[in-house]
């Protein structure tokens, strides 16, 4: 069930790193980079769900086509989303009690959103209610390998600190705002619960590439000072200023898969 190819020929033709390092604390950009490239492998036929599309900028850089739905419960993401105009229609409401009839979806994906809601489950039931039957849902979620492969967590650990190490970790989950880090078994039962087929999977982002991103909230803190004042968070998304934060990113980029990789992207299919 474990398998993938990337097909690289999609990134170079367009840019993902750059696009999203334009916009974006690099942190969130290269790791946002490499699941843009995995969608260009995937077919979502129309009409297609964006299960939490938050504030837009996902979709609006990772597809050339227009999305037919985007669903977010909060309510100032949502209103940025219209800006991108990536969306035939954006609705405001809880995944768990989607406003869709039965069956009316031709595809869904959810991009870093279901590791966020408690009700996770209820989230997948109501995703699969509004599926049609053969219909590809796929999403990506941090995976089991998340907590105990950050870096500092593990330094601590070594040194024979683990209590903070365990304290870094829950830390470190509580400002992902992480629910869930869950290996694919788990997911495959929360699936098959709700009449999907787990198709294929595939671990992505090596130890060295969520270090990297680990360290990225902290070294960060500038994009978040330049996102309050200015509401940017790059200031010059230019190719001069982001060059050496580009080079450092590109081999994470180029070469995501990784088989103790923190990250999990899933395919499935309603039954």
């Amino acid at each position: 069930m474990n398998g993938h190819q990337s097909n690289m020929n999609n990134q170079k033709l367009k840019d993902f790193l750059f696009l999203h390092l334009s916009g974006l604390p690099y942190f969130r950009a290269f790791l946002r980079a490499v699941e843009s490239a995995y969608y260009q492998e995937i077919d979502l036929p129309s009409p297609t769900l964006d299960v939490g599309c938050g504030d837009g900028n996902f979709a609006a850089l990772t597809f050339d086509h227009n999305i037919d739905v985007g669903l977010d419960p909060w309510h100032g993401p949502i209103h940025e989303a219209k800006a991108y105009g990536k969306y035939n229609v954006l609705v405001e409401a809880d995944g768990g009690t989607m406003p869709f009839s039965d069956g009316y979806f031709s595809s869904a994906f959810s991009n870093s959103v279901l590791e966020h809601i408690p009700h996770v489950d209820l989230v997948i039931k109501e995703t699969s209610r509004v599926l049609k039957p053969g219909a590809p849902f796929v999403f990506c979620v941090p995976n089991h390998n998340f907590l105990s492969t950050l870096s500092i967590g593990r330094t601590l650990d070594k040194v024979g600190l683990r209590f903070l190490g365990n304290l870094y970790r829950a830390f470190f989950n509580k400002i992902s705002r992480h629910h869930h880090c869950d290996d694919p078994l788990v997911w495959q039962n929360r699936l098959e619960s709700n009449d999907f087929t787990l198709v294929r999977w595939w671990h992505y982002f090596s130890p060295q590439a969520l270090a990297a991103l680990e360290w990225g909230h902290y070294f960060g803190l500038p994009s978040l000072v330049s996102n309050f004042l200015f509401r940017r968070w790059i200031l010059s998304p230019s190719r001069w200023n982001l060059y050496f934060t580009e080079r450092f990113l590109r081999k994470y980029v180029e070469t995501p898969d990784h088989p103790q990789g923190a990250y999990t992207f899933y395919v499935a299919r309603k039954n």
